[in-house]
């Protein structure tokens, strides 16, 4: 299915911002508080109004719901522009806190997600920040620099924990204790400064860890038969 898409943000509005949800109460608190800060909003109550209508010309971001009862999902949606050639920062809305979800949008090209209810600051900043990055800005690098403190079994635990694994089936996989996958996650928590694990996943994501692959298959099976506790 092809669609309308604008390719290059960069020569478009920088301003113009189109949100994605089936809740109107929502679009409507939405385009005041951008209208508030400058921006234009153009909103559509599902994905299937957007596909329809094509995304803006020149729009700069792009806010998507990811759960849309009755109808195509905000992770379809995200899917389909991609395929269809859409470059534009794109922020993921979710009201499950589901990371699975969460890593499968970032995956798939979104920039950023933040969780429902999100104050207005964390909406603005998410946005403004996403918009600057697709300037051309790089990877961040104290969250680069943060990652790479990592020892490799610490590296082995967040690459399951961005799978949405939880410490027991971690723990099946590298063949060592819940316990020790909990003294793993703690450790990877502090050298981080990620305050749980959604704030670890925009970290990831901002480390360029997500989306490239953080470990050869070599290194993730290696350190399994490991168990002096790793």
């Amino acid at each position: 299915m092809m669609i309308s898409v604008e390719r290059q943000a960069n020569e478009g509005n920088p301003r113009l911002v189109v949100a994605v949800d089936d809740e109107p109460e929502i679009l409507t608190s939405l385009t005041m508080v951008l209208g508030r800060e400058g921006y234009q909003t153009v909103c559509f109550s599902s994905a299937e109004a957007l596909l329809a209508a094509g995304v803006p010309h020149g729009a700069a971001c792009l806010l998507l719901d990811i759960n849309m009862p009755g109808g195509m999902d905000g992770l379809a949606l995200l899917e389909l522009l991609r395929h269809d050639g859409l470059s534009l920062p794109t922020i993921m809305v979710s009201g499950t806190g589901d990371i699975r979800s969460a890593v499968r949008a970032l995956k798939a090209g979104a920039s950023d997600f933040i969780e429902k209810p999100y104050s207005q600051d964390s909406l603005l900043a998410a946005i403004q920040g996403n918009i600057v990055k697709a300037s051309g800005k790089p990877h961040d690098t104290e969250a680069v620099e943060r990652f790479a403190r990592l020892s490799i079994r610490e590296r082995q635990v967040l690459e399951f924990v961005l799978e949405g694994l939880s410490s027991k089936q971690i723990a099946a996989q590298l063949d060592i204790s819940p316990r020790t996958v909990d003294i793993h996650r703690g450790n990877m928590m502090a050298k981080t400064g990620a305050r749980n694990v959604p704030d670890l996943v925009r970290l990831a994501v901002s480390s360029g860890a997500v989306g490239r692959g953080f470990f050869t298959t070599h290194e993730r099976k290696g350190l399994s038969q490991d168990t002096s506790g790793g």
